[in-house]
């Protein structure tokens, strides 16, 4: 099940106004657990931005993009607008897009506030989390461990934000767990590119053993703890692969 499946489930188990709508917290619904053609896009130009592909500066012109991958101007958009959520892009009124690099200042404050709200679900989760959801939680982290021997970053990305998905649902606090998902959408380039530095999948396990260890216990205070050092760490691989492009 999906953190927006858990949260759409949990919120149909309480009693609702006549007529209010069900509100996702991310975006729209996506047939089959897919992502958009607009995340894909993101995906692939955010990737482009910050292994340098991209230059500071370089113009991102909806037409060129939209011709390049075989898509509509649409999708194209979309993928701009949330590029320019992270910092990677900057809209510039008559003159359109183009690539941008956010300051170290504001890299530190966003990875920053990431890790405090990632700290403050992981801990909640610890003391809330339902027993079907904790057994989930230990079956993501079980793929990711497989995943961390077979050298595909792209993969253990993707099961990767399964495992925070899980931890921000476990946390039984749906205004939380909002707030740190859009976070998370800010900083994700730059968490998804930390990965390809030589030996980081096993290191980002490791990791997460610590978060999962003291969930399973209960353990609030140690369960933060390890979440907000495993987000601290993340911040700092990402400044090693930064130097290294």
């Amino acid at each position: 099940m999906s953190f927006d499946d858990m949260l759409l489930q949990r919120r149909a188990e309480r009693p609702r106004p006549k007529g209010e709508p069900i509100r996702r917290v991310d975006r729209p619904p996506v047939a089959s657990g897919k992502i958009t053609r607009a995340e894909e896009l993101r995906l692939q130009i955010a990737d482009d931005i910050v292994r340098g592909a991209l230059a500071p500066g370089a113009a991102l012109d909806e037409t060129e993009l939209a011709q390049r991958f075989n898509v509509s101007r649409t999708p194209v958009r979309e993928a701009l607008r949330q590029l320019a959520a992270s910092g990677l892009v900057e809209s510039r009124a008559h003159h359109g897009a183009v690539v941008a690099r956010p300051s170290l200042e504001r890299l530190t404050a966003m990875f920053e506030a990431m890790a405090e709200l990632e700290a403050l679900c992981a801990g909640l989760a610890a003391e809330r989390m339902p027993p079907v959801e904790r057994r989930g939680l230990e079956a993501i982290h079980e793929e990711l461990r497989v995943l961390s021997y077979d050298g595909n970053p792209e993969r253990f990305h993707e099961v990767n934000e399964r495992f925070h998905n899980a931890i921000y649902a476990g946390s039984q606090n749906s205004y939380i767990a909002e707030i740190t998902l859009a976070t998370r959408v800010r900083v994700q380039p730059f968490r998804r590119a930390q990965f390809r530095n030589l030996g980081r999948l096993a290191k980002s396990q490791i990791e997460h053993d610590r978060v999962v260890v003291a969930i399973m216990r209960g353990d609030r205070v140690g369960a933060a703890a390890a979440m907000r050092a495993h987000i601290e760490l993340v911040r700092g691989e990402y400044e090693i692969y930064a130097v290294s492009v």
